[in-house]
């Protein structure tokens, strides 16, 4: 039985202009309402996807989000921690000298804040973001020792598919990488992905993935739709999450896919 229902962002809960159609809206409300747990798993940071929980209803004390693809799970009113793990600065010294030999940018994110790495080439993530954190432009040598949650490559995805070709396996065993978008690319920590968060959470609810219904299109999606009981893949989703899936939606992001498939398992809510 489906007790939590775990939702991507872009290109599947959202439209491709970045907004949740009210058809989405309404059915997850009224699932939330009848005590279904909502829960939105994103690379973002609360604060840049707040709009979203408001118009679910997700501000009870009981609602969650997995935010940094899976390195904080954080209560949605007191933004408290339920869980966090990630990368030190030692951690990322690999990834800096990869991106300084070949000319490439990078943006190291803690939970509060981003700091492009200014001895690199320059970034365009804080232009592409557009979300409420500060960006403090800084050098590798002089970041803070403390915990990080992911660093980031954010420019053209041309540039991208160059980067993707050059990494080496040592890389590879470094972190886990993530295109979560074609300009975007993302290292954690390399057993890190939203289906940890996601477990944390479970357990923090006497569940386990047994309970969970998952949506997702892109590689960053990939371990959450694996483990769920039912990883449902968007229709307009990559063909790697389609063959993990279960299922698939009938219908693609911009005509409420998810809303649609909803309707057909829980009918008796839906109707």
């Amino acid at each position: 039985m489906t007790k939590m229902i775990a939702l991507d962002l872009d290109e599947t809960l959202l439209n491709t202009d970045k907004t949740i159609s009210e058809e989405n809206a309404a059915a997850l409300r009224k699932l939330h309402t009848a005590g279904i747990k909502v829960v939105l798993c994103t690379g973002r940071p609360i604060n840049a996807i707040w709009g979203y929980l408001e118009q679910l209803g997700l501000t009870t004390a009981e609602d969650y989000t997995i935010t940094f693809n899976g390195a904080l799970v954080i209560q949605n009113t007191t933004k408290e921690a339920l869980a966090q793990s990630g990368l030190s600065k030692h951690d990322f010294q690999p990834l800096h000298a990869f991106a300084e030999e070949n000319g490439y940018p990078l943006d190291i994110l803690d939970f509060d804040q981003v700091y492009p790495v200014s001895d690199l080439t320059p970034s365009v993530y804080q232009h592409m973001l557009k979300a409420p954190m500060d960006f403090i432009p800084t050098a590798f040598a002089d970041l803070p020792e403390h915990l990080f949650s992911k660093a980031v490559m954010a420019t053209d995805a041309d540039v991208l598919d160059q980067v993707v070709s050059k990494l080496t396996p040592e890389l590879h065993d470094l972190y886990h990488v993530v295109r979560s978008q074609p300009k975007i690319l993302e290292f954690l920590a390399a057993d890190m992905d939203k289906a940890v968060g996601l477990g944390q959470l479970l357990t923090h609810f006497g569940w386990d993935f047994d309970d969970l219904m998952a949506f997702g299109d892109a590689e960053n999606d990939l371990g959450m739709i694996k483990a769920a009981g039912d990883g449902v893949a968007m229709l307009n989703g990559q063909p790697e999450i389609k063959a993990a899936a279960n299922h698939q939606t009938p219908t693609t992001n911009n005509e409420a896919g998810v809303a649609e498939y909803l309707k057909q398992r829980f009918a008796e809510i839906l109707d």
